[in-house]
């Protein structure tokens, strides 16, 4: 389940999203099912960052694979033979340690159809999505080689496309007419990391997954500023003051001003982390000098209705 935030946001958000639930394969048309709602920090309950988009039942896309994903995902019933791709933010391990637990459970199922897999190029600091990949499945030197049919499309095995995503942008990285599905990645400003957001179209909905980025990430702000997409996902990662790593994250008022500008129909607080949870309140009225719109916190497999 979710928890509103802000005076009647809870009846507002309900006329514009049936009500979040925590329940296997979200109905409707098209939904959104956060997966998992932590952080890179074992506190709680929480998995690590990860979601779905839902079109007619199928988990078209999924977006990264955190620690605790995989379990998460086959509690919300997805088919790895139903993904239109992958996509991938960035590699921190609390955003991509389950892709390897994900993909040696579609090895098991009947997926032949290549599979792209999404993400941001490497630099010299930190590796991109054909590194990460190479790591995993080469056949002389990944970790798991054993699924190098992955590689090249033997074994049974879907071929696994990479597509990689350098720091200029927006790009275009999916055009997929069967599943109504357009996905545009948008780089952003993550430390030394590269990374991206994405911009998910799909149906006639849309919905941005905003993914760690700090308050530089002034092209992502102005790519999206007054597109009022259905769903916008942020991350409540620190709160306001000193001695937050403010060079990774926003802090609330950042959000609030990213959220003012891009206009979202319904604001999601997902990635949460204790040390902006327990100052929460203080949170919220951070990001409401800027933002005034629904937004709700979400909890694992809560399910989001545009």
């Amino acid at each position: 389940m979710v928890r509103s935030i802000g005076l009647g946001v809870q009846a507002l958000a309900l006329l514009l999203c049936a009500a979040p639930e925590a329940r296997a394969a979200c109905e409707g048309p098209v939904a959104l099912q956060i997966l998992g709602s932590g952080g890179p920090i074992a506190e709680g309950s929480r998995a690590g960052a990860s979601a779905l988009v839902w079109r007619d039942g199928k988990a078209v896309l999924l977006v990264d694979a955190g620690s605790g994903a995989f379990v998460r995902y086959g509690e919300a019933a997805a088919r790895f033979e139903d993904h239109a791709a992958i996509a991938i933010t960035h590699f921190h391990a609390d955003h991509v340690a389950d892709l390897d637990a994900i993909l040696n459970s579609g090895a098991f199922s009947e997926r032949t159809k290549d599979l792209p897999v999404i993400g941001p190029a490497g630099s010299d600091y930190f590796p991109g999505v054909r590194d990460h990949l190479r790591a995993l499945i080469d056949p002389e030197t990944g970790a798991y080689r054993y699924l190098s049919g992955y590689r090249d499309g033997t074994e049974g095995k879907a071929k696994l496309l990479p597509v990689d995503v350098g720091s200029e942008g927006p790009v275009q990285v999916l055009d997929d007419p069967v599943a109504s599905l357009r996905v545009t990645a948008i780089p952003v400003e993550h430390g030394v990391v590269p990374a991206l957001a994405y911009l998910v179209e799909i149906a006639g909905k849309a919905m941005v997954f905003a993914g760690d980025q700090n308050a530089m990430s002034d092209g992502f702000v102005a790519a999206l500023a007054g597109r009022q997409p259905d769903i916008l996902v942020a991350h409540n990662v620190i709160p306001e003051g000193e001695g937050q790593p403010r060079g990774l994250h926003r802090p609330p008022s950042s959000l609030g001003e990213m959220a003012a500008a891009i206009n979202p129909r319904l604001l999601v607080l997902s990635h949460n982390m204790q040390r902006a949870l327990v100052r929460q309140a203080e949170g919220e009225a951070a990001i409401r000098k800027h933002y005034k719109g629904p937004m709700v916190v979400a909890d694992d497999l809560a399910c989001f209705r545009p």
